[in-house]
């Protein structure tokens, strides 16, 4: 661990031990210390609360985006007119508010099958969509059925970029985030460096119609990520950005849904196999992802079958069907000797 992760870690440490020390004591006697709860999807110190996903704009219109910074784990998924959306899943950090919020798609479905019976966050869905979420084992914490007192319109903003909610209110009032789930142990484990990997300057995603770039910033330990060709920067100005990075190629094929101006709704098919990539420490490792089922987890292995370790912080997951880029470094060569 380097030094600006151990001054995270070191930083939060004191905080979570502090509140989650009423609930975590032992029994009083000497030997007995305050135990640190560590979050299942992060790795990191944090709470394993009722697990929630927000379907997030990302248009340009949309940003700067609020509350993605405080994600466990956010997906990145192709829409109509080629175009990307997010879903942000939350359980250890609830954000006061989260947006701006769009309409589901089918692709959220299979995505979010794998976490357990996860609190849906988003702003509608076509009335075929309805009975497909109703089936699905998702708790449907939707705008239809919330109040604007939860749901609510940024007056700076225009539609349809301009819905927002306020999660903790969310669970305090929609009576179906009864049934919300605590977030369950992922399909990805935490580890050091396989030592495999090829360093990267930059790599770069692409969809139809958007664009992704990412460069290693050594100072912060942690990849900075771009929007189509410009930092992503949340509202406070930060910089999204996360220690790890997955691509997950997948098919990506039209569904039977569509969009109201006749755009067929593309489907990420995230149940199967295929090639991925690992991005962590500056490096680039190809990786394979599995999943047999809906209800189960996606592994990720290295190329020899042995797991494909995560660094340990918020994660982001790229599904897309093209090949990423990569820049490499320029190698120093030597000089040649005077003649």
């Amino acid at each position: 661990m380097n030094r600006s992760r151990a001054a995270r870690v070191a930083f939060l440490l004191p905080l979570l031990v502090i509140a989650g020390a009423c609930s975590q004591l032992g029994d009083g006697s000497a030997g007995d210390k305050p135990k640190v709860e560590i979050n299942l999807l992060t790795g990191l110190p944090g709470k394993n609360n009722r697990i929630l996903a927000a379907k997030i704009d990302d248009t340009r219109a949309a940003h700067p985006q609020v509350g993605v910074e405080s994600a466990d784990v956010v997906y990145i998924e192709q829409v109509e007119a080629g175009l990307t959306r997010l879903l942000a899943v939350y359980s250890s950090n609830y954000p006061v508010k989260i947006g701006p919020i769009r309409s589901a798609r089918i692709s959220d479905i299979d995505i979010l099958a794998e976490y357990g019976r996860v609190g849906f966050i988003f702003s509608g869905a076509q009335s075929r969509m309805y009975p497909v979420i109703d089936a699905a084992n998702l708790a449907n914490l939707g705008a239809q059925r919330n109040p604007p007192s939860v749901y609510f319109r940024d007056p700076l903003r225009y539609a349809p970029t301009n819905m927002f909610v306020y999660p903790e209110k969310l669970l305090e009032t929609d009576p179906n985030a009864d049934s919300v789930e605590l977030v369950r142990a992922p399909g990805w484990k935490f580890g050091p460096n396989p030592g495999n990997g090829r360093a990267i300057v930059r790599a770069e995603m692409t969809w139809p119609n958007a664009r992704y770039g990412l460069k290693w910033s050594k100072k912060e330990d942690r990849w900075l990520i771009e929007f189509n060709g410009e930092a992503n920067l949340n509202s406070d100005g930060y910089q999204l950005g996360s220690p790890t990075f997955i691509i997950q190629v997948v098919p990506i094929v039209p569904s039977e849904f569509g969009d109201r101006y006749g755009g067929i709704t593309p489907k990420s098919e995230v149940i199967g196999a295929g090639k991925g990539f690992l991005l962590r420490d500056g490096q680039v490792i190809e990786v394979q992802w599995s999943r047999e089922s809906a209800t189960t987890p996606t592994r990720w292995t290295l190329l020899d079958g042995s797991p494909a370790p995560f660094e340990r912080g918020q994660i982001w997951i790229a599904l897309t069907a093209n090949e990423p880029t990569f820049e490499f470094p320029v190698e120093e060569t030597e000089a040649e000797p005077e003649k």
